[in-house]
């Protein structure tokens, strides 16, 4: 299950992709439309641009901005930055990878040759799953 930070990073992240190259956007604007709490999106956003997902300008005209385009950022990523491994279970994730404690052998393991198969069906949704397309299908739903 995804976390509150997760979900509001992704919608914060879609609507910056939906003004992508109109400038940046000012934080309040993001909490206003997005219904995220401001303090809560300042530590996040802070994360995205740390992360290299965003850009930042001070002063007047300032927010915050793409640092790529919406085709080149994806649930995978955004995921894992918020929430750790997408893996259901720790012995089949790629990056945060952890031996179980009941497991005899991986090698043999019926239930841990299902879970890899979740984890990369998984991963090829998610990291399919750009902003861009997720613009594209809310604008085709009429999405607001």
């Amino acid at each position: 299950m995804l976390s509150k930070k997760c979900k509001y990073a992704i919608h914060a992240l879609v609507y910056l992709a939906e003004r992508y190259q109109e400038g940046p956007v000012h934080i309040q604007e993001i909490a206003e439309k997005k219904s995220i709490p401001k303090k809560f999106l300042e530590a996040i956003l802070l994360e995205l641009r740390n992360a290299k997902m965003l850009h930042s300008k001070k002063g007047k005209g300032g927010g915050y901005y793409l640092y790529q385009k919406p085709s080149d950022v994806n649930l995978m990523d955004v995921i894992r930055l918020m929430d750790g491994a997408i893996a259901m279970l720790p012995c089949v994730s790629l990056n945060y990878y952890e031996k179980c404690e009941e497991c005899r052998n991986e090698k043999t393991c019926g239930i841990r040759d299902s879970f890899i198969k979740v984890r990369d069906q998984t991963l090829e949704i998610l990291g399919g799953a750009t902003l861009d397309k997720i613009m594209k299908r809310e604008k085709a739903l009429g999405a607001k």
